[in-house]
């Protein structure tokens, strides 16, 4: 394994139970956090009191849970964390990605050499109609979505018209996208639909069955309320040498970070004219590419966010497997089933294995570590040794991509 001075390693890490209920357990973010902090320690092989900083991911504690300052619930449930520096990180469905890139920026720095990561969120404290008006909080507040019912797949349905206005677009190939990650989310142990009976979703299929939420944003094409965690250590080269009885799973080769406005029709309004819907996501993305030193034709898997499938729709095209506004192609050739010539959400994604908005950028980070490291079981895509993600947080205003390999 050959040792760069810049290379930040993910040592190991572990996901909850993305289906259980944990307020109808009676538990709260103290039994989650021991469960992940634990959990994700065991993994990696390490201590507590090894750990040098934390990150913390999540974005609606006080709105589920009335529960913030979450950044100090390590140290609340582990002694060992006592005294350890840490901080939570806030950027909605992206706020895992950016607690995983402020642990990269310590050990890059050389401040740390060891960061535990973590992504925490319970939604499930409240009915539906209440969590939706909750998420809808990191849309523009009074300024967008005033007349939606449901903020996000109103956001989303609008990506939809801006497709169906330049391009063209078909709900069939959103609904196979969104049967593509329900089948995939059956092999995932920890996936939340990974025993639900999903209708037929495709022509044939009965539109009573997978109604309207938001216009063209229909019931499957959204992803769910879930209550869960992830982790991760990662390490840097220095604390590889001193520890040379321990193997990192994976390697962060690359990453890109862009945020804009926060509202939709801002960004579509400034992309008018372009062929990219959402120019800055595609930043992002060669950004990491060009960090990782890769292009697409070396990535052999994307964990994406897929809150819903039009954001899926988005991703295909924004990381170049199609010419933009061409998605579908990739759709309907099955490039991005599982495997395909390029597999998407082979975990699930966010749709089929839910979506615990703080956790989600964690989460993908170590699916792919599991994919480059040949230990993702059933959902495994065959000689895996670069995989991609892609998260980003509200209508894409906050949008992190890493690119991970196997050394």
């Amino acid at each position: 394994m050959s040792l760069r001075t810049t290379d930040v390693w993910v040592l190991g890490g572990y996901q909850s139970d993305f289906a259980r209920n944990l307020h109808r357990e009676g538990k709260d973010f103290a039994d989650l956090a021991t469960e992940v902090v634990d959990a994700t320690l065991a993994a990696a092989g390490v201590d507590a009191e090894q750990i040098g900083v934390i990150h913390v991911g999540n974005a609606f504690g006080q709105l589920f849970t009335h529960q913030g300052h979450l950044g100090a619930m390590p140290a609340t449930v582990n002694p060992g964390l006592w005294g350890v520096p840490a901080a939570r990180h806030e950027a909605a469905c992206a706020s895992g990605s950016i607690a995983v890139l402020g642990a990269m920026a310590d050990l890059r720095a050389g401040n740390y050499d060891v960061a535990l990561v973590l992504g925490l969120e319970l939604e499930k404290t409240v009915g539906g109609d209440e969590a939706a008006r909750h998420l809808g909080a990191a849309a523009w507040t009074g300024h967008e979505g005033e007349d939606a019912s449901f903020m996000w797949p109103y956001m989303f349905d609008k990506v939809i018209d801006e497709y169906d206005a330049r391009y063209g677009i078909d709900q069939a190939h959103l609904s196979r996208i969104a049967e593509i990650n329900f089948a995939n989310a059956r092999r995932n142990p920890n996936a939340q639909t990974r025993g639900w009976d999903v209708p037929d979703l495709g022509p044939a299929g009965d539109p009573a069955n997978n109604p309207s939420v938001e216009g063209r944003v229909r019931r499957f094409d959204c992803s769910q309320i879930t209550d869960g965690g992830a982790g991760v250590v990662l390490v840097s080269d220095a604390f590889l040498a001193r520890n040379p009885g321990l193997r990192p799973i994976a390697r962060i080769a690359g990453w890109g970070h862009t945020t804009v406005g926060l509202d939709i029709q801002q960004k579509l309004d400034r992309a008018a004219g372009q062929p990219y819907v959402m120019p800055h996501l595609r930043k992002a993305v060669l950004s990491a590419f060009d960090r990782a030193e890769v292009r697409l034709d070396d990535v052999d898997a994307l964990e994406t966010h897929d809150c819903f499938t039009p954001s899926e729709y988005i991703a295909i095209d924004h990381i170049g497997l199609t010419e933009p506004g061409e998605s579908w192609k990739a759709v309907e050739n099955g490039d991005i089933e599982l495997g395909g010539r390029f597999p998407i959400n082979p975990s699930g994604g966010l749709i089929g294995g839910g979506h615990p908005v703080g956790a989600s950028g964690v989460r993908m980070l170590l699916d792919a570590g599991k994919q480059v490291s040949g230990t993702a079981g059933d959902y495994q895509v065959e000689g895996a040794d670069t995989v991609a993600t892609l998260n980003f947080g509200g209508s894409t205003a906050t949008t992190v991509s890493l690119v991970v390999t196997a050394s």
